[in-house]
């Protein structure tokens, strides 16, 4: 993972013109700010700008009944309540924006999170960089049997070298197809001047989907944290879900009190429906219940003890 001189230029520079400021400011946030935490072989996570903290959620909430700013208690209390009984609009009042590297089919499935602002590097007018992801052998796992959108056993042996294999050619002849297209190098100069090139915005369509692009990301506190509890769980997949890990480093930093209430109420938590609720205190009236009387499927009677720690 490494940041073009171009884009290492960007970050020193706006390092060493930082201005005054009247906003609230999040010093733990700050500091991330030039960081680009690595993410995959070739991708990153990079904090741009941010607006709002803490402080903003709870100004939000009580400024629709009029009460002022509180203790620091009452404050934590306070999100603590917003979070547990899902209301959205005072997280809606912290912004921020990242700068993002990683694979096109990554991409294409992030993309599908709507509520969001996004620009993404553009193959039609520039020329993209010979990288692409290429997953670490702990994370190329065949196809499970009971799950079509889950991977099963790792890969091992001769049939690992062979897929990884695969992989890397397929990229790099399509990479070297698409220069030859382009009648380009990877720094967008002729190679055969009397020659012409094919239009960058139809030379790239041949690419493999583990291509990495870049795309700038800003969205709000509230989808944020919507998004972060789909992609960081445990179920997601892997190559997304890396993604999701390292920011959620950045929304701790940036608003610990929210940070704590998500992690409490979102990604520590369960959802059980009425009649599993209903199971439970039929249970700890001292009830014995099984699968067959209880209304559930096999599956959700499966969720259930999983839940209860019976499985």
């Amino acid at each position: 993972m490494a940041l073009t001189p171009e884009q290492l230029a960007e970050v020193a520079e706006a390092a060493a013109n930082r201005t005054p400021t009247a906003r609230p400011v999040v010093p733990a946030l700050e500091a991330m700010l030039a960081q680009a935490i690595p993410v995959l072989d070739h991708g990153f996570v990079r904090v741009v700008d941010y607006m709002g903290d803490d402080a903003a959620v709870v100004q939000a909430a009580r400024v629709s009944y009029g009460r002022g700013t509180k203790a620091a208690n009452e404050d934590r209390g306070l999100i603590r309540y917003l979070m547990r009984h899902r209301h959205s609009t005072p997280f809606e009042m912290c912004e921020i924006k990242y700068h993002i590297k990683l694979p096109i089919f990554i991409a294409r499935q992030w993309i599908r999170h709507r509520t969001a602002n996004v620009n993404e590097y553009s193959a039609r007018y520039s020329v993209l960089d010979r990288e692409f992801y290429i997953p670490a052998p702990d994370q190329l796992a065949a196809q499970s049997s009971d799950n079509r959108q889950g991977r099963g056993a790792v890969l091992e042996g001769a049939e690992a070298e062979r897929v990884l294999r695969l992989l890397r050619d397929d990229a790099t002849r399509t990479y070297d197809n698409y220069l030859d297209m382009l009648n380009e190098d990877e720094q967008g100069a002729a190679l055969d001047p009397g020659r012409s090139g094919l239009a960058r915005e139809l030379a790239r369509m041949n690419l493999t989907l583990n291509t990495y692009t870049q795309w700038y990301w800003k969205t709000d506190l509230h989808n944020l944290l919507h998004f972060l509890s789909l992609r960081a769980d445990a179920h997601a997949q892997y190559e997304i879900r890396v993604y999701a890990e390292a920011m959620l480093k950045t929304v701790q930093a940036w608003v610990p009190l929210a940070y704590e209430a998500f992690a409490d109420y979102r990604m520590g938590a369960v959802t059980m429906s009425s009649q599993m609720l209903a199971i439970i205190r039929r249970m700890l009236a001292g009830e014995a219940v099984e699968q067959a009387g209880s209304g559930l499927s096999k599956r959700e009677w499966r969720e259930l003890m999983e839940i209860l720690g019976r499985a």
